[in-house]
């Protein structure tokens, strides 16, 4: 590989969320992974931090040109300039777009288990979650397409909140099943607000259905969050998009995104975005099959060790879904306490979370095999 992606990087004592952990820790939990991002980006913020001053900052062409040209070469699909709206994150817009296209008291679509942000973003701002259960069987995950048009034919639900790919189970969802949802979706007059920032992190050979390619229904009542944020490494560089073919829908999440004061980038956000979408496509390309041969690797381990639990097949995503026998709560801190790994309880992530442990494999081999030891020898908790 032209990239190193086996070097651990010590991100102790840097103010890293996830690294503020004790010295024997080790945390594979929130989705932020542990290499260095695309050379293309740090020499971009490098050379930007060496102008030396850090004023008020604008769009310019070449944002919207990096995100255009990014989505037609990798996606094969075709973003009009003025469908972008720039933002400082996926969250923040999900929340602005929650407030903005629902009333308190209304009802928003979750398909569960799944980020468990989303519910912060619905219930802090006063309104109800619908969960929609997602299905397991052998084959993996689906959708209950029944329950899910029951809560969308609730009058009181005006929004959908789709991960598309999802997570926490990897799924990419099919053109088939996202022309449902979209169909769905306009015959009850319900928005999809639908989060996208996984797409570039497909298995090698799989690609993700953009949400509004897929039909007119859909194209035409959709909101969609995308970045470059977990691709890249870059999520405290807060720099973000959303895209809404739709006028008036656009022009309600421009007023919601400029009235919450959360569309305007700081001084490195634009020329980040710039240098990943334009010059880092080598680099993700090489990520992508190191974090497939992570999930090979810990497929196999945990087959072989741990056969008593059930790793659910990923297709996107740098995080696993493994079900376990136990509390996921419980086992969680019997984990961290006993072995010092911390992983995420499915719990807050609603459905079934509460069977499930999540586990970031975005790191060195080194530090995955470690991981994955420290969890064999706490697998009396599992």
């Amino acid at each position: 590989m032209k990239y190193d992606f086996d070097t651990p990087v010590d991100r102790r004592n840097t103010n890293s969320l996830k690294w503020d952990v004790a010295e024997n820790e080790l945390p594979m939990w929130v989705a932020d992974m542990d290499f260095k991002t695309a050379p293309a980006v740090s020499d971009a913020i490098k050379k930007r931090a060496e102008h030396g001053v850090f004023g008020y900052t604008i769009i310019p062409d070449e944002w919207y040109e990096a995100y255009i040209s990014h989505w037609q070469t990798r996606h094969n699909f075709t973003i009009q300039k003025d469908w972008l709206i720039f933002s400082t994150g996926v969250i923040p817009t999900i929340s602005s777009v929650v407030r903005k296209l629902t009333t308190p008291a209304e009802k928003v679509v979750l398909q569960t288990p799944v980020y468990n942000i989303f519910f912060n973003s619905v219930l802090n701002n006063g309104r109800v979650v619908l969960q929609n259960f997602l299905k397991y069987d052998k084959s993996g995950v689906s959708i209950d397409f029944e329950d899910l048009e029951e809560k969308l034919s609730d009058p009181q639900t005006s929004l959908m909140i789709l991960c598309n790919p999802h997570n926490p189970v990897g799924r990419i969802w099919s053109r088939d099943e996202l022309f449902r949802i979209g169909e769905l979706c306009r015959k009850y007059n319900v928005v999809v607000l639908s989060d996208e920032i996984h797409c570039d992190i497909t298995d090698p050979g799989k690609d993700y259905v953009p949400f509004a390619s897929v039909s007119d229904d859909c194209r035409g009542n959709c909101v969609v969050c995308v970045a470059p944020t977990k691709a890249f490494n870059i999520a405290g560089l807060q720099t973000s998009a959303v895209f809404i073919p739709n006028p008036t829908l656009r022009h309600k999440v421009w007023r919601a995104l400029n009235t919450d004061e959360v569309a305007e980038p700081n001084a490195f956000a634009v020329d980040a975005a710039i240098a990943a979408f334009t010059k880092g496509g080598d680099w993700l390309d090489e990520f992508r099959e190191y974090i497939y041969q992570n999930k090979l690797f810990a497929a196999d381990f945990i087959a072989r060790e741990l056969p008593e639990t059930t790793l659910i097949p990923s297709e996107a995503t740098y995080l696993l879904w493994l079900k376990i026998n136990s509390d996921a709560s419980t086992a969680a801190k019997n984990i961290r306490a006993k072995t010092g790994l911390y992983l995420s309880s499915g719990s807050p992530f609603g459905g079934d979370g509460d069977s499930f442990l999540r586990i970031n494999i975005a790191c060195p081999r080194k530090t995955l095999i470690d991981g994955l030891n420290r969890l064999k020898n706490a697998r009396e908790f599992l």
